[in-house]
């Protein structure tokens, strides 16, 4: 295990400057700049654009597979559950291996296995084999979560400090862009051409990121440190990882803090069943529950894409101003989804969604860039597997806890929008003495 001085180097392990913002390209102009300069992120960013596309395809055909062949919100809460809680149990693997093997390489695999895998569900034909959609999902979903943390933790391997913030507001808004038209399209694709149309593209879009992600070239010197413990260490190679991943944790508070953002963001992960319920039965469109619910997962897709510009124009990159937005953005997104639950029609209702999911994507670019510019990259795969871990385990909670309300509880779809809205604030009022606490500590540090 090394020794706690260097677990404990939380701070400006990337270098950011102590002085006053200065007049800054708008965070779209820097996306162009990054694309443009930086060839490594530009295979990145590719194979993550047409990957995510495939993908929003794919979860909206499940979706109407399963509301379409059981009429149950449970049935697919249990899918979402699946896509969802893997996560958190693959946290202890998915870290040892990002910060064990090159990153680039698992990303590879991780794609080429999940395009396989999804041509399974071309299989489901009847009722009985709704089970092969579940068994299916949880194997797609154990490599995406081995393909996520190392992605993230790749990432600062390919950029300068200076476009970290970019990078992820890119990332960001790629995932948007994906959703809003992957959304939009699938459902009209799904309506019209039919599931297995779905499923096909998404497949083919695995394969296409694997390989765009193979002309990547990055020196990754993690895999090399890694390798250094000899081979007779009394502990195998994962028990001590995990161990040192928890021990870097424990000595650095304010990295732990970091990684809980994306936990109460997890407390609304219920909303994603709760948009295909109301698209399949309170907004459906000439009968067609699936173009409406496409439109409703646009208008997050579109949210996304637009709330970390705008938390860049407001926080010009301070970092005392990232802590403050992060509270902000959780009580924008409890209101937003209060309002939500009291939609009279479809365009308030997806309105409501778009302002929603602004403040959850500034949480999300925000605590990520924290998170990339203060933790080593020797235990970066580690922490960004507990980040995402402990999201997608909040967010299968909340929607296991929405599929029975709906099913079993006897309980509305809006009124589970409303008390998903009000677990916001919880994360919300927690986060401020945080804020409060290390926001004082960085009033002067700009991120350029």
């Amino acid at each position: 295990m090394p020794p706690a001085h260097e677990m404990n180097r939380e701070s400006s392990l990337i270098p950011v400057s102590e002085r006053p913002a200065e007049p800054r390209l708008a965070m779209h102009l820097r996306y162009f700049t990054l694309l443009r300069s930086n060839r490594d992120f530009r295979f990145l960013w590719m194979a993550q654009l047409v990957s995510e596309l495939g993908d929003w395809f794919y979860s909206l055909a499940i979706y109407d597979l399963l509301l379409d062949m059981t009429g149950s919100g449970q049935a697919v809460s249990y899918a979402i559950i699946i896509q969802l809680l893997p996560w958190f149990f693959m946290t202890p693997v998915a870290g040892f291996l990002a910060d064990r093997f090159p990153r680039r390489h698992l990303m590879i695999v991780a794609d080429i296995v999940r395009g396989v895998v999804v041509l399974g569900l071309l299989l489901v034909r009847t009722t009985g084999e709704i089970w092969l959609v579940y068994a299916l999902l949880g194997v797609e979903v154990i490599f995406a979560s081995i393909f996520e943390p190392a992605r993230s933790a790749l990432l600062p391997n390919l950029t300068k400090p200076a476009e970290l913030l970019p990078a992820n507001a890119l990332s960001s808004a790629t995932w948007s862009f994906a959703l809003t038209l992957g959304a939009a399209l699938g459902g009209a694709v799904t309506a019209l051409l039919g599931r297995d149309v779905a499923f096909v593209v998404n497949s083919v879009s695995f394969f296409a990121s694997a390989v765009l992600l193979q002309r990547i070239r990055v020196a990754e010197h993690h895999a090399e440190t890694s390798g250094r413990h000899p081979a007779h260490a009394p502990e195998h190679h994962s028990l001590r990882s995990v161990r040192e991943g928890e021990e870097y944790l424990r000595q650095n508070p304010k990295i732990l803090v970091v990684v809980l953002a994306k936990t109460g963001l997890g407390c609304v992960g219920g909303m994603l069943l709760l948009l295909a319920v109301f698209g399949e039965r309170i907004f459906p469109i000439t009968g067609q529950g699936a173009l409406a619910m496409g439109l409703l997962y646009a208008a997050c897709g579109a949210g996304a894409g637009i709330g970390p510009m705008i938390g860049d124009h407001l926080t010009r990159g301070i970092e005392s101003r990232m802590w403050r937005s992060i509270s902000i953005s959780f009580f924008i997104m409890g209101a937003s989804y209060l309002l939500f639950s009291r939609a009279p029609n479809l365009p308030l209702a997806a309105l409501a969604v778009f302002v929603g999911h602004m403040g959850g994507s500034n949480i999300w670019v925000i605590s990520t860039t924290l998170l990339q510019l203060n933790v080593s990259d020797r235990f970066r795969g580690r922490v960004f597997a507990v980040d995402f871990g402990l999201n997608m385990l909040v967010a299968a909670v909340s929607n296991y806890l929405v599929g029975v309300g709906l099913d079993h509880w006897g309980l509305s779809a809006r009124e589970l929008a409303a008390g998903l809205g009000g677990m916001l604030l919880i994360p919300a009022l927690l986060w401020l003495p945080a804020q409060a606490k290390w926001g004082k500590e960085l009033s002067d540090r700009v991120i350029e």
